[in-house]
């Protein structure tokens, strides 16, 4: 069982237009072999990292159909990089996409890990831009996938999915190691909601919280002017892991001159964070319920 755990998080800048989904895989190919080297287990990546396609969207694409032919060029996309995990012997959580579904669309994160498997999480509470009919209409998911690997339990809420404490409330009794927050905000206010919740979520759910975002504005795009994020990694609040719940994080930003913020955060404890779960913590006091609290109106 995984005691120690290595993660690489990349705020990913938009702003560089590709020329196809070939030099968007060969974008995360290189970040993933940074990663190798720098000893991480496992990448993340930001919700919609793949609006860069829009770089080379057909002219004259309308708005109302841009969700519809990313989810066309997803399944190509996610065959480029289901072989990259096994090649650097790291995990990838590739952002999300949009993927098809019965005939709509859902925004979906990929994580897909060095054995081989690749698991699909659907993002399940959706923005007003996300809800649009003149412009991204999606539509929602319905479960939460707990993954195991290398003996750990892992979970991802996607953006606005991390602020709904009653999805969070799902997950207490699982008793996961790492929960990933995908993410994509245009303001700080966003970032400062989304970040803010997923420290929250460290202390409710005494786990490790990993959230990252998008930066820059990617050539083509329609709906996001701007983007302002970065990367964190949270741990609950205990003497033994420091005291502030923050473990490594990077200032927010909405523009970088590179790839974008490119976070380590090395030897997270997980194992200690697991002792504290099973009983060892300050005051937690493990996976609480309120089913039976009252609601009294006076």
């Amino acid at each position: 069982m995984t005691d120690t755990l290595t993660l690489a998080l990349w705020a990913t800048n938009l702003s560089a237009p590709l020329t196809g989904l070939e030099a968007w895989a060969a974008r995360i190919d290189a970040k993933l072999a940074e990663a190798a080297r720098a000893g991480a287990d496992l990448l993340i990546m930001p919700e919609y990292a793949c609006e860069q396609w829009l770089s080379f969207k057909p002219t004259g694409l309308a708005p109302t159909a841009e969700i519809g032919w990313m989810a066309a060029q997803a399944p190509q996309a996610l065959e480029m990089l289901k072989p990259l995990p096994a090649r650097h012997g790291v995990a990838l959580l590739a952002g999300t996409m949009p993927w098809t579904v019965n005939g709509s669309q859902r925004n979906r994160a990929w994580l897909m890990l060095p054995d081989g498997r690749a698991i699909a999480q659907d993002k399940m509470a959706l923005t007003p831009g996300e809800q649009d009919p003149e412009s991204w209409t999606l539509a929602t998911g319905d479960e939460i996938a707990i993954v195991e690997w290398r003996g750990l339990k892992i979970a991802t809420l996607i953006c606005l999915d991390v602020e709904m404490p009653a999805l969070s409330s799902l997950l207490a009794p699982q008793g996961i190691d790492l929960l990933m927050v995908p993410s994509m905000t245009g303001l700080l206010s966003g970032y400062s909601r989304v970040f803010g919740c997923a420290k929250a979520r460290a202390v409710e759910l005494m786990t490790v919280v990993a959230a990252t975002g998008c930066v820059g504005t990617a050539p083509g795009t329609t709906q996001n002017e701007t983007n302002v994020s970065g990367c964190a990694v949270f741990v609950p609040c205990e003497r033994e892991l420091g005291f502030t719940g923050v473990f490594a994080a990077t200032d927010p930003v909405g523009a970088h001159d590179g790839d974008g913020p490119f976070l380590i955060a090395r030897d997270l404890p997980i194992g200690l964070i697991r002792r504290k779960r099973a009983g060892a913590a300050e005051v937690w006091p493990g996976a609480w319920s309120a089913a039976h609290v009252r609601v009294r109106r006076c």
